[in-house]
Order: C-alpha cells, then sequence, then structure tokens
C-alpha cells in the first residue's frame, strides 16, 4: 500500500443540561433601532445563547419547548412566527398548526427529521446551517478512527483492571498509509479527508455530483462506485444525508464487502446503516470494529443490537456539540430567522422554490392555516 505523508493546513438531554449555562452567559448584541421582525420564536432543542442574542437584537423574543412530542410542538408553536430546532426535528402536524409562522431554521445540515415538503406547501421558509460543524463533526470521526485503531477504550479499562499483558494481545493498528474511504464529499467528508491525508492516510472518496476541484485540493483519489471503494478502505467513514436513496445503504452485501481488518465509522445518520446487519458483522469478524457518534432514533436501547457489542464504540450524537461549533451553528441559524423575516433572502435556503411566494404576516386565502 502506497504511503505518502501529506502536510496539510490543518440530545435532548444532554442539550437541557447547558440551558442555564448558555442563558447566564448570554452575550450582547446591540439592539438595532431599524430591527422589522417581531414576535415569538420557538426554540425547539437548546441552542447556544449566542444565537439568542442575535434573535433579541432583532426584537424577537425566544420561547423553549417543553418536550419533543408532535402534540406539545404544534400547540407550543400555534402563536410562533419562527421555529428553530434541532435533530428533533418539526413535524408536519406543528407546521399546520402555526398559521402565524413565517420560517423554520434547522441548526445543522440534516433536514429530515422537518416537514419541509409540507412547509414548502405552505409557503414556509426553511434555512439550514451546511458547513458550520464541519471542522468538529471531521474531528470526531478522525477521533472515533483513533479511538478503534488504538483499542484506546480497551487499554483504558485494561489499565485501570491491573491488566498490564493487553499491550501483548491487543490488536493496534497505525494509520498511516492506511486507506481512508470518504462516502460523501461535502463540507465534512472534505474535512475529514483532509485531517486523514495530514495523518498520512490516503483518502478515496464517493462523491459522483462534487467538481475535480474538491478532490484535488486535498490530494483525494475518486472512487469510481461504492462498492469500489467499499473493497478498498481499510476504514470507511459515512457523511451523506439521510434520504430515502440513503436509507439503509450501508447492510449485509456491502459489509460483506469491505475488508476483513476495516473499521466503519458514521457520524451522519443512525439509518444510512442497517444495525442489525452491522451487528451480526462485528460478531462474525466480517469487519474489525465500528465507531458510530449517531443511531436510528438517536437512543440506544438495551435491546439494542450494538449495545453489548464491545467491537463498536458509541457516542451519543455529540460530534457537532464543540462550543466553537454551537457558536457557530446558532449565530448563524439565527440570523437567517431574522433575514427572512425581515424580507431578505437567507444565504441558505433548503426549499429555493417557496421564497417568492412565501407566507408573509397573517394567514391568507393563499396560505391558510
Amino acid at each position: 500500500m502506497r504511503y505518502s505523508l501529506r502536510y496539510t493546513t490543518g440530545i435532548q438531554a444532554v442539550f437541557m443540561s447547558r440551558v442555564a449555562s448558555y442563558v447566564s452567559s448570554e452575550p450582547s448584541f446591540p439592539r438595532s433601532p431599524s430591527a422589522e421582525p417581531s414576535g415569538v420564536c420557538l426554540i425547539v432543542q437548546p441552542i447556544h445563547a449566542a444565537g439568542l442574542a442575535r434573535l433579541r437584537a432583532a426584537g424577537l423574543e425566544h420561547r423553549i419547548a417543553t418536550d419533543l412530542a408532535p402534540a406539545t410542538l404544534a400547540r407550543e408553536a400555534a402563536d410562533c412566527v419562527a421555529v428553530i430546532t434541532r435533530n428533533g426535528g418539526f413535524p408536519a402536524e406543528a407546521v399546520l398548526a402555526a398559521p402565524r409562522l413565517r420560517v423554520i431554521g434547522v441548526h445543522g445540515t440534516g433536514t429530515d427529521p422537518v416537514a419541509v415538503l409540507e412547509a414548502t406547501r405552505v409557503g414556509i421558509p426553511v434555512v439550514n446551517t451546511p458547513g458550520a460543524n464541519a471542522q468538529s463533526v471531521a474531528e470526531h470521526a478522525i477521533g472515533l478512527i483513533f479511538a478503534l485503531a488504538k483499542a484506546i477504550p480497551q487499554a483504558d479499562r485494561a489499565m485501570r483492571e491491573g491488566d498490564h499483558d493487553f499491550r501483548y494481545g491487543a490488536r493496534l493498528v497505525e494509520l498511516a498509509g492506511l486507506t481512508l474511504g470518504l462516502v460523501g464529499f461535502g463540507a465534512i467528508g472534505q474535512a475529514t479527508g483532509r485531517l486523514a491525508a495530514a495523518l498520512g492516510m490516503e483518502v478515496l472518496a464517493y462523491g459522483p455530483t462534487r467538481p475535480a476541484s474538491h478532490f484535488e485540493a486535498i490530494g483525494a483519489e475518486r472512487a469510481t462506485s461504492l462498492p469500489d471503494l467499499l473493497a478498498r478502505a481499510d476504514v470507511v467513514s459515512l457523511h451523506l444525508p439521510l434520504t430515502p436513496l440513503t436509507r439503509g445503504l450501508i447492510g449485509s452485501g456491502e459489509l460483506t464487502r469491505m475488508k476483513a481488518g476495516a473499521f466503519l465509522i458514521n457520524t451522519a445518520r443512525g439509518a444510512l446503516v442497517d444495525e442489525g446487519a452491522l451487528a451480526k458483522a462485528l460478531a462474525a469478524g466480517t469487519i474489525a470494529g465500528a465507531g458510530l457518534d449517531v443511531v436510528s432514533g438517536d437512543a440506544l436501547a438495551h435491546d439494542h443490537p450494538l449495545h453489548g457489542e464491545r467491537r463498536a464504540i458509541l457516542t451519543p450524537h455529540v460530534a457537532a456539540s464543540t462550543e466553537a461549533a454551537l457558536i457557530r451553528a446558532a449565530e448563524r441559524v439565527a440570523g437567517q430567522v431574522v433575514d427572512v423575516l425581515a424580507g431578505r433572502r437567507p444565504p441558505n435556503l433548503v426549499n429555493a422554490e417557496v421564497w417568492n411566494r412565501r407566507r408573509q404576516g397573517e394567514p391568507s386565502a393563499e396560505f391558510p392555516a
């Protein structure tokens, strides 16, 4: 295998516990005398105080949702002009129950938990924050790779238990010279590739719609197909949105195509992977390990097939939860919510087709409640 060392420049409960500290440390934005928006913005899941300050500076009040149940969101959004959500989403039931709602902001990139089609039908723009958390998520993906390759959780346990012979039997892997296969080559995939290249890893990426310049920028090779990437990569890392086409993308057939010593990393969406098939593949030694920051449903029940699997390293959807990423995402989503309410087209409009017929002010015959 080629070795080329490249140096490049290099959930609800969790967040609810942070609300008090976010609010108490809320930064101060000067209030603009010409700020047009007014009304209430429902915060489905807590965001950083920097975002709340941006809303307040524009003349908006905010309200924290009491829980994520669709009926609760429908009731609590009924008088709101704006909503900001995270992975908790915003269902069609709540969209239809909010006749004054004029914008839905997504704190992050993925919009799969949001009723975008329903919002579009009734004239509500949906905005998101692609790239705001890219560096932090990429770092977490690399962290999971290190944890698997160096058996860090197992080594920690061995040290605490006095197992000083652990080093003689542990399978530890040097990453330099290995091939990282990126499935999805957007902002997070590219950031992950840059970090991996700096470690001396070869980068192979599957992103059919991405221009050649994106691959050239980090010295990545373009994979001709997903099967090609799976067969060649020592580490496979997923960086795709969840859509009907990508749901269950990695199943038993794809896992069988991977190398026996390969690792699978998922910091994107849990439902990209057939978790039952993954558990079986790990137990059978079809692949060597998995590092997952996400699982289907964002909760790991005790009877989940991966709950007791020692070859899987699991983290509770925290890859994007660094302070820097939280500030960027909160400020960007709040800024775009303010833009929409002020009549300015936002930079990251998910449903661009709605802009010229967007809901404005009170319900009308065109956009009934």
